[in-house]
Formats: C-alpha cells, sequence, structure tokens
C-alpha cells in the first residue's frame, strides 16, 4: 500500500473507490462535484475523480475495509436516493493486479480488468468457456478476473456472464481506466 506523511505528521494511505452502476444510461446521476463533496464530508483527503463511471482516487488516515465501502454507499444513498456497490482497493492490490496481467496491452480498450468484491471461490470456469469467442482470451488471477475482447466487450457473451459464473460480485474497467487510476495514486501519493 503507498503510504504518505503529510506535513501535519499524519499517515495517508492510497485507495481508489470502483462505484458501480451511477451514470450509465441517465439513471443513477451522480455528478463528479457532488460526488468529491461526499468524499471530503467523510474525512478522506485528496480526492480526484476520474470519468463519470464512478473512479474515485483518494486518501484516508486509517485502513479501511468492507465497512467503509458500506458507508461510503449509504452516504449516496443519503445524498441521491439510491445505494450503489462500492468497491475499495488500495495501492498494493492495483500495483499487483497490473503486474499479474497475463495480456499484451497494446489494444487496452480490449482489455477489461474485472474487480472482485472477494475471492472467487467456486468459480464456474467451464460456463465461461463455453460462453468465450474465438478471438477472447481469459483468466482468473489472485487480484481479479482479465478479460481480453479484440470485437469488443458490447458483443462478448463472456462479458456479460462474469459475475454470475465466479459467483461474486464484480466492477469492470478497460486497460485504459487501469492504468489512468495507476498513475493518479502514484501521484496523489507524492
Amino acid at each position: 500500500m503507498v503510504v504518505l506523511e503529510n506535513p501535519e505528521g499524519d499517515l495517508l494511505k492510497s485507495y481508489i473507490a470502483l462505484i458501480r452502476g451511477i451514470n450509465v444510461g441517465g439513471r443513477n446521476s451522480l455528478p463528479m462535484k457532488d460526488l468529491v463533496g461526499l468524499f471530503h464530508s467523510l474525512g478522506y483527503r485528496n480526492v480526484q475523480t476520474y470519468i463519470q463511471s464512478g473512479n474515485v482516487v483518494f486518501q484516508s488516515h486509517k485502513s479501511l475495509g468492507a465497512s467503509d465501502s458500506g458507508n461510503i454507499a449509504n452516504a449516496i444513498l443519503d445524498l441521491k436516493g439510491f445505494e450503489p456497490r462500492v468497491m475499495l482497493v488500495n495501492a498494493e492490490t492495483l500495483k499487483s493486479a497490473i503486474e499479474e496481467n497475463p495480456f499484451p496491452t497494446d489494444n487496452p480498450k480490449a482489455l477489461h480488468f474485472f474487480f472482485l468484491e472477494s475471492q472467487a471461490e467456486e468459480p464456474n470456469l467451464g460456463r465461461l468457456m463455453s460462453l468465450k469467442a474465438e478471438s477472447e482470451r481469459f483468466e482468473l488471477g489472485k487480484f481479479g478476473f482479465y478479460l481480453y475482447t479484440p470485437d469488443g466487450l458490447g458483443r462478448s457473451k463472456l462479458g456479460s456472464a462474469v459475475e454470475k459464473a465466479l459467483g461474486v460480485a464484480v466492477t469492470a474497467r478497460n486497460w485504459n481506466t487501469v492504468d489512468k487510476l495507476a498513475s493518479m495514486l502514484s501521484q496523489v501519493s507524492q
């Protein structure tokens, strides 16, 4: 985990909040300025968002866990009237996920990383194999699920079946987004 000591002497830990299902198809609208304000109101520091799809880089004075995900989701419910799924990823986990990637990154829009809410205990990889197009490749790693879809994720039958086949909640980001979030984490931690 990236840890930074700020001038006041407090240790700050860097995180990404991945908020699923906001600003999609005109539903669950949550402007980024409202989201930044919400994170500040919860006591988080150095809050930054990336695109409109629920990517927040921030720092905290304490180590965060599942209850903190719930607190963020509840704060969104109080503010906007809907409760999205929120996954928290620390800097160390993101770095490890990037290093574990088994696929080339020269076509980053075709490469997708599915963040898992918890480890997939009994994944049905046979189901995913049966849905896989000839051009697609996938791998379940320690830190998430990697999917290479050169014909596009929107056309992939496999892509839409990942969560059910793995048996855990997921949220996916393309490799451009993963790379940008890693860069933002680096900058906020300097």
